[in-house]
């Protein structure tokens, strides 16, 4: 049954729900409502946390050139901008706009990022929706971390239990297939001076399309503009009337870096369309998912400006918020919103920020929140032995950086390490998703106390932390030509450029500006052209074997062979078995 249906399934479900909301939102706000024609509601921001319990290293790591993130020192920032806010107004909540779990370094993903969840609620988060990661273990994963209890398989790791969130996780436009209803709250209500202020909160709509399928079979994911629409006509029936939307779905400025947090010059993406068929309620957009850095005023449906905020990732930044509400109409008047950067380094006097080796930041502990750092040595000391362990070498930083073709040093060394690790399975290419490739490897970095250039399985994991197979499949010269075709947006129903990360000894180019289909050619093996009948042995992980990414030309694969460990064993081998160094950024040419 659809939610947009006026069946009495779904009005009974609002109705129920509205009534259980309101009154636990009465319930949570304090303080006296200002004696005046507006009342003042404040937000801190924030999105893309991907446990980052430690502060995320390499480039990940820095704002312009400020080393930034980390919980100890989001909870810092969060606590500090929260009294600030207090100060102008009683009403100040704690939003995120998904992404807070999944895809996390090993000390919250060995422990199902149960981690993350008690720092989120130490910190004081009021209200989240989910994300794309939120779905990597699947639903019923995601069920458990918002109403607590032993994982199923592992237990409580940590020996006290898990209660699981205290904030709700809101999954507007993600519903059962057989019942048509939300598979958790699609909105919050906030009682403010009088005035109710909604929160509604979804992921984006191609989630199903980047996660594993196996985990999300039972449900599917709804339009966001659709979706926002009918929860804004069900909460004005409720007499809501000012609605703030938690949407991980976003976009990202234009032009060279650096750039300004809160700026929004040139800006793109699919949040844009989003939010031009958004009901006026919405005032206030908190975005996510693409890890970028802004704060603009895009037009709605009405043609008037919604703001729209996005806070980067991992804990780099956070987003004060201000929103103005007519207390006689109730609806939001006036939005404003800029982004800070959460600080953890410690500068010297000429304002350079320390360094205990090239591209590694002293942390400052002045600046670390006290409760924030129990539960993370907790999960540090628990994880250490297995984190710890040296398990290569590397020569230099290899970072995730693209040149102008969409390579990476260490997309290369990535897709090199599957090769060696499938080779008994006669594999003769390998293919890499840049999006799983989550961190660079930094030569300098000493997490364990291992000596420079020495890697450390806890920072491997980091790099690659989704557990996927490694697989090698059968495809034709034509089909391999049709996969790499599908790297482009727009085609076979592609809805993001991604250019995958390549092996040594195969080479191509693509034009950007070449039509759709008809964009790769000069293909090749050590040299050798490509040929259209002929069948080659392909490495990749599972997750895009399966189509994901919009791989969907991948599932054509035959003659599958997994390998016996993770992609994150392939690369601990790789590394182990000699020192490596960048890889050469000269597999994949783009031309005019």
């Amino acid at each position: 049954m659809s939610i947009f249906r006026p069946r009495r399934a779904a009005v009974a479900f609002v109705a129920a729900l509205a009534l259980v909301l309101t009154g636990a939102a009465t319930a949570e706000a304090t303080g006296a409502a200002p004696k005046s024609a507006t009342v003042t509601v404040n937000l801190i921001a924030f999105n893309d946390f991907h446990g980052a319990i430690d502060p995320p290293t390499g480039s990940g790591g820095l704002v312009n050139g400020t080393p930034a993130g980390g919980v100890e020192y989001l909870a810092t920032a969060v606590k500090k901008l929260r009294a600030v806010q207090k100060a102008e107004s009683p009403y100040s909540f704690t939003v995120a706009a998904g992404d807070l779990v999944g895809a996390s370094p090993l000390v919250s993903a060995a422990f199902h990022d149960e981690p993350t969840v008690e720092e989120m609620n130490s910190l004081g988060l009021d209200v989240t929706s989910v994300g794309n990661h939120e779905f990597d273990e699947g639903v019923a994963e995601l069920l458990r971390l918002q109403k607590g209890g032993c994982h199923p398989v592992d237990g409580c790791q940590d020996g006290d239990g898990f209660a699981g969130a205290k904030y709700p996780m809101l999954a507007a436009n993600v519903v059962y297939k057989k019942s048509g209803l939300p598979i958790l709250l699609p909105f919050t209500i906030k009682n403010v001076g009088g005035v109710k202020v909604g929160f509604v909160g979804m992921t984006l709509e191609g989630t199903g399309g980047i996660v594993n399928p196996a985990g999300v079979a039972n449900v599917k994911f709804l339009d966001e503009a659709t979706t926002a629409n009918f929860y804004a006509h069900a909460l004005r029936f409720l007499g809501v009337k000012s609605i703030v939307l938690l949407l991980h779905e976003g976009g990202q400025q234009g032009g060279p870096a650096p750039q300004d947090p809160s700026g929004c010059v040139g800006f793109s993406g699919a949040v844009t369309d989003i939010v031009s068929k958004l009901d006026p309620a919405y005032g206030v957009v908190v975005s996510g998912h693409t890890h970028r850095s802004y704060t603009c005023a895009l037009p709605n449906s009405s043609g008037a400006s919604t703001v729209v905020t996005s806070a980067g990732s991992n804990g780099t930044l956070l987003t004060d918020i201000s929103m103005t509400v007519d207390k006689k109409t109730d609806k939001i008047v006036a939005a404003d919103a800029h982004n800070l950067i959460v600080e953890n380094g410690v500068k010297n006097a000429d304002g350079t920020w320390q360094q205990s080796a090239p591209g590694v930041y002293v942390r400052n502990p002045v600046t670390v929140d006290a409760a924030a750092k129990v539960i993370a040595d907790k999960y540090r000391i628990a994880v250490a032995p297995l984190a710890n362990r040296v398990v290569g070498s590397i020569t230099a930083d290899i970072t995730r950086t693209v040149n102008p073709a969409g390579e990476s040093a260490l997309g290369d060394v990535i897709a090199d390490g599957m090769v060696a690790y499938t080779s008994a399975a006669g594999v003769q290419v390998a293919l890499m998703n840049p999006g799983g490739i989550r961190a660079d490897l930094v030569f300098g970095n000493s997490p364990g106390g291992e000596a420079p250039g020495q890697v450390t399985y806890g920072e491997v994991f980091t790099v690659q932390p989704f557990n996927n197979l490694v697989v090698t499949v059968t495809v034709t010269g034509a089909q391999l030509k049709e996969v790499l075709e599908q790297q482009f947006v727009g085609y076979a129903g592609q809805t993001v450029t991604r250019i995958l990360q390549v092996s040594n000894g195969f080479t191509y180019q693509y034009s950007a500006s070449a039509p759709l289909g008809n964009k790769v050619s000069n293909l090749a093996l050590n040299g050798t052209p490509i040929d259209p009948a002929a069948t080659y042995r392909v490495s990749t992980n599972d997750f895009l074997a399966n189509g994901g990414d919009g791989f969907t030309n991948l599932t054509a694969a035959t003659d599958r062979v997994t390998a016996p460990g993770f992609d994150v064993d392939s690369l601990a081998a790789y590394l182990g078995a000699a020192p490596r160094g960048p890889g050469p950024h000269n597999r994949v040419t783009v031309v005019p």
